[in-house]
């Protein structure tokens, strides 16, 4: 297929594509592999959306006022003529739905013809209900969240049944400046929706969203945007240009950024190379490097410090733990910064920023951050968060048997005594 993201090849059958994929999904409920059958996108969502009853509805988290307020004051608000301008036809139409949701999945607005409305209503596709992987299983604006791209699911590609009757294209939408997820709008609709011009008019849509954000948002041109979380390599945004950085440069940005104040030399190479292996000479070659990549005005020297405004991804994190939001630090966190990386200076503050997250999220004992904590690449070993996402959810909740399991085979992998669940009250 020319399009991974498109749920159906030219001159498919969609009847036949939908019985050949709903046994899929009975086969997969079942155990069985079924990687063969399905898409890859939604092979892997199924994996993430496992832990869900494939009956369950859509949870609504908020409702009245308390919805009325939190969407008001969503930066997705500005955007809302737009995407009426765009689709609104279709969403009055009296077959198709538009939705915005916010990064964790939540819908915000969900609009069009009063008689699919009603349709919709009866699975929760409605304002304030969460249609994240987590609470809604594979569906186009929760798998677009997860995978950061433009994507389609059909009928029985959805991981709950109550879904399976609808098809829906959706397309994630970012900050502008920061490039941080804001979340995504969505086109919902029957069978007929699997086409490539539903999925281009989503991503169409969405980038004319980033686009009016980009013109309402005063200009700040000496800011420097930085990308460093689950990529071996950083990119930096500035001027209206994108750079991708080799894994050293993206190492000293990273190592000055956490050093606002400065560095001299021997400190920066005993932070890049460590105590035994210092290279001053090839040091002052990479910072040279460096400098012309940033360009010249943006490196001081004696100490070596930045002289713009800088956003790190790494750092949004931490701030946001440091003002008590955990969940839009799990947001953030795009993964280990610069895994790859076994600078000294590096490897500390990766160990950090993980430290602090994972700190802040077993402290809230919350279900759905602990879930959410588990499904990052650092989460998903540490047999500590497994049995409090094990504790936290109560008996009869369909992802329990599954944290209790995961914890018990990591006990099993690390050597250690069978692990015990601590049981709450009740169990």
């Amino acid at each position: 297929m020319a399009d991974p993201w498109l749920a159906l090849e030219f001159g498919a059958d969609p009847a036949e594509r939908i019985a050949q994929v709903g046994a899929a999904h009975e086969a997969f409920l079942a155990g069985h592999v079924t990687a063969d059958r399905v898409r890859d996108v939604v092979r892997r969502s199924w994996e993430r959306s496992a832990l869900l009853d494939p009956e369950t509805t859509a949870p609504v988290d908020l409702t009245d006022d308390a919805l009325e307020s939190y969407r008001a004051a969503h930066p997705l608000a500005r955007v809302l003529p737009l995407f009426r301008d765009l689709l609104g036809g279709i969403a009055q139409d009296g077959a198709h739905l538009m939705a915005v949701c916010d990064a964790y999945g939540r819908l915000l607005w969900v609009e069009g013809h009063p008689g699919v409305l009603r349709h919709a209503e009866r699975m929760n596709f409605v304002p304030g209900a969460r249609w994240d992987e987590a609470h809604a299983g594979t569906n186009a604006p929760g798998t677009a969240l997860a995978v950061d791209h433009s994507v389609q699911i059909f009928a029985t590609e959805h991981f709950v049944r109550p879904v399976q009757r609808w098809t829906c294209a959706a397309a994630p939408i970012h900050d502008p400046t920061t490039g941080r997820l804001l979340g995504a709008v969505d086109i919902t609709g029957g069978d007929h929706l699997a086409t490539p011009q539903s999925l281009a008019l989503v991503r169409a849509t969405a980038r004319a969203a980033e686009a009016f954000l980009a013109g309402a948002a005063p200009a700040e041109p000496d800011l420097l945007h930085v990308t460093a979380l689950g990529r071996d390599e950083a990119e930096l945004r500035i001027g209206g240009r994108r750079i991708r950085l080799g894994r050293r440069h993206s190492e000293l940005l990273v190592l000055l950024l956490d050093h606002p104040e400065g560095r001299t030399g021997e400190q920066l190479g005993l932070d890049l190379y460590g105590d035994d292996r210092l290279h001053p000479v090839t040091l002052r070659a990479e910072l040279s490097r460096l400098r012309r990549a940033l360009g010249e005005e943006l490196l001081d020297s004696r100490p070596y410090r930045l002289r713009a405004a800088v956003r790190a991804d790494f750092r949004t994190v931490t701030e946001l733990l440091e003002r008590g939001d955990p969940a839009g630090a799990l947001q953030a966190y795009g993964g280990p910064l610069l895994p790859g990386s076994d600078a000294p200076g590096v490897a500390r503050l990766r160990r950090l920023v993980d430290g602090q997250l994972r700190a802040t999220v077993l402290a809230t004992a919350d279900a759905d951050l602990l879930a959410a904590w588990t499904a990052t690449p650092a989460g998903a070993d540490d047999l500590t968060a497994w049995q409090a996402l094990a504790r936290a959810l109560p008996p009869g909740a369909p992802r329990r048997p599954l944290a209790v399991a995961r914890a018990r085979q990591l006990a099993r992998e690390y050597d250690l005594p069978r692990a015990t669940l601590l049981q709450r009250r009740g169990h």
